[in-house]
């Protein structure tokens, strides 16, 4: 791969620049440093992300980089293109984003002022979802949907969870029942959830602490989705926090700050998204770590998808 990197740093004359493998999970990330800044080189997953989605991706980062969004921008190559390939792989280069990412996950937060970034991480996020509201994509704009089919539909956007091979029984059984009881609870409520493009993957990995405040990276898994399973993804890996209830408190009381949304489904979103790692990661069961990864997301799935079956009615 570092051959690879090293010949698509050339389509942005930058082969003489400094080049250092930072990330290999859904894309192989390169840091950049060269006399003209720092970037991040993405040599993109084969076969994830179609051209047009990887080229969608692109344009809604430079509309959001305009629009003021401490987000990454996507830097054309010499000959203009914002998508390249180089054997096999498409790549592409953003700037780099100085900051310290809000954590690790299983690992506890380490924050001097927890509730006081969860409150800006809300406030940021609400200012996403507006200005992507006011955004007009351009014609052949095409991203993913996480909506009812794309979380719990024959085909799921990260995999049948009710059918991961390391099920028991009663817990294969729970999760389809689950599954059938929010497909319907989603089409009854479908007027009242606030649906529009979402980042749909603000873990902490992803969320920067930086001078300027907080700054969002990663858009792969980005698309239409309900602004909901945004706030649910920020939360969910934070349960095992002792001060969860004041996260979550302080995350919904920055996103009120510059929008209004129902957040009486969030608990059913919660379970939702503990639901689709669950999916996620049976493609990755031979990586390394991924059997205690995976027996740590069913546990939360369970959990999380138990308490919603317990709920006798729809809210």
């Amino acid at each position: 791969m570092k051959d690879i990197a090293s010949r698509a740093l050339s389509l942005w004359a930058l082969k003489d620049a400094v080049c250092e493998f930072v990330a290999g999970r859904e894309n192989q990330v390169y840091r950049v440093s060269s006399d003209r800044g720092r970037f991040a080189l993405r040599l993109r997953r084969p076969g994830y992300r179609s051209e047009a989605e990887l080229l969608s991706e692109t344009c809604w980062l430079s509309a959001l980089f305009d629009a003021g969004l401490p987000v990454p921008q996507p830097v054309p190559t010499q000959a203009g293109k914002l998508l390249d390939h180089v054997d096999g792989h498409f790549v592409d280069l953003i700037t780099w984003l100085e900051g310290v990412p809000l954590g690790s996950s299983g690992q506890p937060l380490a924050l001097d002022n927890p509730e006081k970034v969860f409150q800006a991480l809300g406030s940021r996020m609400a200012e996403l979802h507006t200005l992507c509201d006011v955004w007009s994509p351009p014609s052949g704009f095409v991203r993913c949907a996480w909506d009812v089919e794309g979380l719990l539909g024959e085909a799921p956007l990260w995999g049948r969870f009710w059918e991961n091979p390391t099920l028991d029984a009663e817990t294969a059984a729970l999760l389809s029942r689950f599954r059938d009881r929010v497909r319907h609870d989603l089409h009854v409520n479908a007027e009242r959830l606030d649906y529009g493009l979402i980042h749909a993957d603000l873990v902490r990995e992803n969320v920067l602490l930086g001078q300027g405040g907080l700054c969002m990276i990663d858009f792969d898994d980005g698309g239409y989705g309900y602004r909901l399973f945004d706030l649910a993804t920020a939360l969910v890996k934070n349960l095992g926090e002792p001060d969860y209830p004041n996260l979550k408190a302080a995350l919904l009381a920055g996103y009120r700050e510059r929008r209004s949304l129902d957040t009486r489904l969030l608990d059913l979103f919660l379970a939702v998204r503990a639901a689709t790692y669950v999916g996620w990661i049976v493609p990755r069961l031979h990586e390394s770590g991924a059997e205690e990864r995976n027996t740590r997301f069913i546990a939360c799935a369970r959990q999380l998808c138990s308490e919603i079956l317990d709920t006798s009615e729809t809210v």
